[in-house]
């Protein structure tokens, strides 16, 4: 690996610019939100039976555009009900924006919002340190387990604070997908960072087998439009190779080798898919219910 290659993750800003092109060019939040029309519903149809408050845990929650629709379809089962909203995120930007969004969301009296700024393991720390269990309705981890160090432990931990009739909802690349290939044939090769784990559905679903725990997984299909990778000197080829590889200006520092090899892969059936002059990169999703 070339000295000169580094993590994604060692540019915040980078990293965030490069994740907001990768939803702009992807199907991730149309998929999720097929799932949370048709799917969700029925998951959630007893969480809140016979309770005066309902009570969910956002993990990871990002900007707030996922949560947002997650508590609409609460609302809709539980009409009138309050609802106590809890979100830790790590990055400050993102809980700005967050808190821009549910500024401007009409609907949302009957919702109180709290923001955590802090990891997941961090929240974990200190609700052990309080001695004082907080037991939570729903619990959702959206896209955040690659930056757990101990996802067995966290699993654990989440599950533990489950009440009554309560689920966790977990979304991650799926074992199918083309994330899956991509990392093990070139994780080696690109920068190691300590902050990112390489982990899909089948992973996940491992540990959850070990651990105990019951859970069913769905699989959604999702697309990520990687086109522009393959014609030089545009913005979005660079800011969506950076996202694909995790690797900070990959086509200013990646070996020229290592970087044909990959243009080549890409475009190959346990990839992407070419349909229409484009070539789209399988980046299907998995769906994980863990119950109490």
């Amino acid at each position: 690996m070339a000295s000169s290659m580094r993590s994604l993750f060692s540019d915040h800003g980078r990293y965030v610019e490069s994740f907001r092109r990768f939803l702009s060019h992807s199907t991730e939040h149309q998929c999720m939100q097929e799932f949370m029309d048709k799917k969700l519903p029925g998951i959630i149809a007893r969480i809140g039976d016979t309770k005066s408050e309902i009570k969910i845990l956002s993990i990871g929650g990002g900007a707030g555009e996922i949560d947002l629709q997650i508590i609409s379809k609460v609302q809709a089962q539980y009409p009138g009900v309050c609802i106590n909203n809890e979100v830790v995120e790590p990055s400050a930007e993102q809980i700005a924006k967050y808190k821009e969004l549910v500024a401007k969301t009409s609907n949302l009296e009957n919702v109180k919002f709290a923001w955590h700024n802090e990891t997941s393991s961090e929240y974990q720390r200190r609700m052990l340190e309080k001695k004082e269990v907080q037991k939570w309705d729903f619990i959702h981890m959206i896209q955040m387990l690659y930056y757990v160090k101990d996802i067995p432990a966290t699993l654990k931990f989440f599950h533990s604070l489950l009440g009554t009739n309560a689920k966790i909802l977990i979304i991650v690349v799926s074992g199918s997908s083309g994330w899956d290939k991509l990392w093990k044939k070139y994780g080696s090769h690109l920068p190691q960072d300590d902050l990112c784990l390489y982990v899909t559905s089948d992973d996940l679903t491992q540990m959850l087998d070990n651990l105990g725990l019951k859970y069913e997984c769905y699989d959604l299909l999702s697309t990520l439009d990687i086109s522009d990778c393959f014609t030089d000197g545009n913005e979005t080829a660079d800011l969506l190779w950076d996202f694909l590889t995790e690797t900070c200006n990959f086509n200013a520092t990646a070996p020229p080798d290592l970087k044909a090899e990959l243009v080549k892969d890409l475009q190959e059936p346990e990839f992407s898919t070419k349909k229409e002059g484009k070539v789209l990169f399988n980046n299907n999703l998995s769906f994980i219910v863990i119950g109490a």
